[in-house]
């Protein structure tokens, strides 16, 4: 799908904004994030093109995915899912019989595998419980009764059932992470303290309710946040979402970058990081 066709589907006024929503504590003024947010969108999608994101065959194997990446890099995510995909484990059934010890040492790579392989369980029990094993069946399921759903399985939090919705299931739930809530803060479109409730109603109150955008919106701050937007020596210049940020927060960090760069006895983008790798 190509940029334009995202730019363009289902571009319709945003909802109404709730009583919670309009409480927002942004600096800008309510009436010109919209606009701000469809702008920030374009100039990633045209400077990055298609994402592509989420890497998984089948919607189960998303849903393994958004467990194993939690506090890890994807690639570790990718040799587990690799490991799981050779013990013909990448269906529901066969991770529910399978024993907890081996599982977990099929994903040790993931880190945190003892937990990670927990937290499989008790989602494939919830599955099963629930919805007779059926991923269609629990797709099926209105989105915020759902999410409440998953919320209450042992393991899964805000970012991971949102992940699951949007990317397994193709509900509209939009994904904040670290690298979303970083670049925001930054550009003074959220402060410091917001939760991640009031980010994600943020974009979902502010954004046509079109899925496969808000999908696409994800994965292009996720490669933002990795490649310019970084927790250190940020890369501003360089980054699509540059020309957006504060004058004064430019300045700080070209300062910032300039005096690393001296430190390190190199010029300031010297090295440019051109792969998705994790901080």
């Amino acid at each position: 799908m190509g940029t334009e066709t995202l730019r363009l589907v289902n571009r319709v006024p945003p909802e109404e904004a709730s009583d919670e929503a309009k409480q927002f504590p942004a600096p800008m003024e309510r009436d010109k994030t919209p606009e701000t947010l469809l702008k920030y969108f374009d100039a990633m999608a045209q400077r990055l093109g298609p994402m592509k994101w989420w890497p998984a065959r089948t919607p189960f194997e998303v849903i393994v995915g958004a467990i194993l990446t939690q506090n890890t890099a994807w690639g570790n995510v990718e040799r587990a899912i690799a490991n799981l995909r050779k013990e013909r484990l990448l269906f529901v059934g066969a991770l529910e019989k399978v024993s907890q010890g081996k599982l977990a040492r099929l994903v040790r790579s993931s880190g945190y595998f003892r937990q990670k392989a927990k937290k499989l369980k008790a989602f494939v029990k919830f599955l099963r419980k629930e919805y007779g094993r059926s991923l269609a069946r629990m797709f099926r399921t209105p989105t915020e009764e759902l999410r409440r759903k998953l919320l209450a399985v042992h393991g899964i939090g805000p970012e991971t059932a949102d992940s699951i919705l949007l990317y397994a299931g193709g509900h509209a739930a939009f994904v904040v992470d670290a690298y979303t809530k970083r670049i925001l803060q930054r550009h003074e479109l959220v402060g410091e303290k917001s939760s991640y409730e009031e980010v994600r109603k943020l974009f979902e109150t502010n954004l046509p309710r079109d899925v496969r955008m808000w999908n696409e919106y994800h994965a292009l701050l996720v490669n933002v946040g990795k490649n310019w937007c970084q927790k250190r020596a940020p890369k501003c210049e360089e980054c699509p979402l540059g020309p957006f940020l504060p004058e004064g927060k430019r300045r700080d960090f070209a300062s910032a970058t300039n005096q690393r760069g001296s430190l390190l006895g190199m010029a300031p983008h010297e090295k440019r990081d051109s792969s998705l790798r994790s901080e």
